[in-house]
Formats: C-alpha cells, structure tokens, sequence
C-alpha cells in the first residue's frame, strides 16, 4: 500500500469537478498500448456527453457497460489515447492483482450530478 499523498487545502479538493455520468456507449479501444474500452459518458445537460479510455479490461467488456454509472472528472484537459481523445478521467481503484474496479454510487444517481 503507498504512503498517503501530501496533505492539501480544501481550495485545492474543491477545484476537481468530480460528476457521475452514465455509460452509453462502450468499445474496445484496439489502437491502446494496454488493452483499454472507450466510454461514452453521459454527463447529462449542462456537460453533455464526453468520451473516456479506460483500462478496465480485466473486469469489464464493452458489452455490460451501457447503463452504469461511474465518477469521472471532467476538468482536465483532453489526452490523445492513439487515435482516441479522451475527454475525461474515469475514477476507479486498483484490486490486489492490479486491476481497476470502477468507482460509482450505489443509488440512482443522476446524470452530471457533482461530488460533494
């Protein structure tokens, strides 16, 4: 397990903008040095949808991702994946054997809805 990271200020917490989204659109990102699925995340109104790859292939096929709810922040600058943007950072947490587990909530959440 690493050490925590140095402790910050609130001011420096508040400035992610963490938000559910739910999955719409989920496929395997081929082009990716590490396999990876390419998500699209609605956001709902306000933020609309954005794209997201993600690592996730030792948990998840594209195929059972549509409908599920997961935390991404979405005030980072876009990252090229290949010949994929990436819009987003997808919150997830590492299992013993280094797989990522997503992150989301465990009700109805909806879409765009900001950490609190």
């Amino acid at each position: 397990m690493a050490d925590p990271a140095p402790q910050i200020g609130i001011e420096d917490f508040l400035r992610l903008d963490i938000r559910a989204g739910r999955v719409t659109r989920a496929e395997a990102l081929a082009q990716a040095r590490k396999p990876a699925i390419k998500l699209w995340i609605d956001f709902g109104p306000e933020i609309g949808e954005r794209r997201s790859s993600a690592q996730i292939t030792d948990h998840y096929m594209p195929e059972d991702l549509p409908g599920r709810t997961v935390l991404a922040v979405v005030n980072l600058p876009p990252r090229q994946i290949g010949p994929f943007l990436s819009e987003v950072l997808v919150l997830g947490l590492a299992d013993a054997q280094g797989a990522i587990a997503l992150i989301g909530p465990d009700r109805a959440i909806a879409p765009g809805e900001r950490l609190q």
